[in-house]
Formats: C-alpha cells, sequence, structure tokens
C-alpha cells in the first residue's frame, strides 16, 4: 500500500505543475489511496497445510504414519488385529484423521502420548532443506500461517527439517484447535491479543483457547456433558475450518487455502477460502488452482506478487491522465 509521501513522491515526477495543481493532484491521490485502502489487494493471507503439501507424498511419511497409528491401536489399544487397518481407514474418512474417530468411538487415551507414538518414529531424515520453496515462501508479500492437523512438536520438527522455521508467522495446529481443558476452563481470563505472537524468528502456536469460535465449542461441549478429550476438531470440518480463521483473524474472501487433501479443500471453499489442491495436476471439486507441486506456485497463482505493482501503476497513470486534463 501506497503511504502519503510515497504519493508526493509520484507527483514530484511530473514536470512543470504549479502548486495549486500540485495540491489538487495530492488531493485526488491521497482519494485513491484510501478507496485503494477500503478494496485492499486480493490476497492478503496464504494459509497452507503442512504433510504432503509442502513436501511430496512420495517422501513416505504418509505411510510411515498410518502404519504407526495401527500399531498404536493393536498395542496400545488391544483393537483386533484383523479388523486395524479397516478401522483406521474408515475412521478416517469418516472423521478426518483415525484419531479424532478413535475418540468418537470412546476409546481413551492421551493426546500427548498418541502424538508421541504416531509421529515420534517417522522417518524425518527424508525430509531435507529446500531452499527454492523457502526463496519462493520469503518472496510472498502477504501473511504465511500453517494449518494442519498435526501435532505443534511434528510441525516444529518438519519446519525445522525443511529450514521454514522462519517463514511463518504462525501454526494453528492439533493443540490450537483442541486445548486442555484446564485451558478451556479458564479462558475467559486470557487476553485475545495474545492469540498471534509477531516478530519472532521461528512460528509461534496461535492459542486456540481464545478465539471465540473455539472457546464456544469447548463450552458447549462441556454444557452437553461431551468431554472435550472425546471430540476433536481437525480438518475437513467446516466447524474447524471457520475456528482457524477466526483464529488466525483473516478475510476468507482474501485468503488463499493450499491443501493436498481434496476433502479439505471442498471445506475450504464452503468457508469462503480460496482454495489451491496441491499434488494434482487436475482439479478436484471447490478447487480454484490445481498444482502438481507446491514449487508451481508462482507460475499458476502470479498475482500473489503483482497487487503491489499493479497498485503503484494505477496511481502512476492516473497521475498522468490528471496532469493532461488539469494542464
Amino acid at each position: 500500500m501506497l503511504t502519503t509521501s510515497d504519493f508526493v513522491s509520484a507527483i514530484s515526477l511530473i514536470p512543470h505543475v504549479g502548486s495549486q495543481t500540485g495540491e489538487t493532484l495530492a488531493g485526488n491521490l491521497l482519494k485513491m489511496d484510501a478507496a485503494g485502502r477500503a478494496n485492499g489487494p486480493k490476497y492478503e493471507c496464504l494459509l497452507f497445510d503442512m504433510d504432503d503439501t509442502l513436501y511430496p507424498l512420495s517422501l513416505g511419511l504418509n505411510m510411515a504414519c498410518r502404519k504407526n497409528i495401527e500399531e498404536f491401536m493393536l498395542h496400545q489399544l488391544h483393537i483386533e488385529e484383523s479388523e486395524v487397518p479397516r478401522m483406521c481407514l474408515e475412521l478416517y474418512r469418516e472423521h478426518g484423521t483415525t484419531m479424532a474417530g478413535l475418540k468418537a468411538l470412546g476409546y481413551e487415551f492421551d493426546n500427548d502420548e498418541f502424538h508421541a507414538f504416531v509421529h515420534g518414529r517417522l522417518p524425518y531424515e527424508t525430509l531435507k532443506p529446500d531452499p527454492v520453496l523457502r526463496n519462493i515462501l520469503l518472496s510472498v508479500p502477504q501473511r504465511k500461517i500453517i494449518f494442519t492437523n498435526a501435532d505443534r512438536a511434528h510441525a516444529a520438527e518438519v519446519l525445522k527439517r525443511m529450514g521454514f522455521e522462519d517463514c511463518f508467522e504462525g501454526v494453528i495446529c492439533f493443540e490450537t484447535l483442541n486445548p486442555p481443558l484446564e485451558i478451556a476452563n479458564n479462558m475467559d481470563a486470557l487476553d485475545n491479543d495474545a492469540m498471534i505472537a509477531r516478530g519472532e524468528p521461528a512460528p509461534s502456536d496461535f492459542d486456540g483457547a481464545t478465539a471465540t469460535g473455539n472457546k464456544n465449542k469447548i463450552k458447549n461441549d462441556l454444557d452437553n456433558g461431551i468431554s472435550s478429550e472425546s471430540r476433536i476438531l481437525c480438518k475437513p470440518s467446516l466447524e474447524a475450518i471457520e475456528a482457524a480463521i477466526q483464529i488466525a483473524n483473516v478475510d476468507p474472501r482474501k485468503t488463499i487455502f493450499f491443501d493436498d487433501s481434496a476433502r479439505n479443500i471442498a471445506s475450504g471453499k464452503a468457508a469462503g477460502l480460496h482454495t489451491v489442491i496441491v499434488g494434482s495436476p487436475v482439479l478436484v471439486p471447490g478447487a480454484d488452482h490445481a498444482l502438481r507441486s507446491i514449487h508451481n506456485i508462482k507460475e499458476a497463482i502470479p498475482e500473489i506478487w503483482e497487487d503491489e505493482g499493479e497498485e503503484m501503476e494505477q496511481v502512476i497513470q492516473s497521475t498522468a491522465v490528471e496532469t493532461m486534463i488539469l494542464a
């Protein structure tokens, strides 16, 4: 967005303009600036899924994660071995994650222990620094936020391994959308301004308990006798995506959502987001763009980088017209 000093600089480029004409031009330009601020840039935020979006599915973390989940179901929850693969897949399809499905069925286990078991043994060594994508992300002028169903420890490890620790403003993760009950019980004392930690060298966790939508979810669950431990909020539920929008404090009409899941994309579109399916060369229902790889973002959606340049060009062009009329 251009400032008043930018407008003064633009006027100074116009030769032979008298003081009165210059004042008129300045007034017109300031009016244009006010109108520009009202409309704003086309995009203000990019919301990224992480796993199989920032790195390819072919690395194998997805399959390793599923294997670990099945082992947890077998050895920790003592589910019949012959039933585990079918249940794992069906619960994932029905509830968004197998963990959410297990909780919905009434299985009781500690969330942190589950995540430690499932993610603690992943082959993270397959993740390598990606300087090309890092440079692309750092060149994006808009806000950039991670939105993942995974826990914060896994998110931190992935971003560290890939060299993306300083590429994102924050991370909306499992703990963001599913805060512990002790936080829920004291959430009225929390300050909404504490949701986003800005200016840190590494992305911070958004405090989901301070988001109004998530606060209402927990309170409604408690009022209805539903333990927050037994209900997991996660993608692709529309409620989870709307909560993330509120937590991040973004306008969905000016936010682009990148995800490798067709279900998540459909829910993102239903929530009013611009949507990009990653890892697919063809559009899926609800997708505005399709990227075979996240590395193709600049070629597929160049307008992310063009807003500011177009704004300056429009101001300069309009200034030239005014000069001709007023000369």
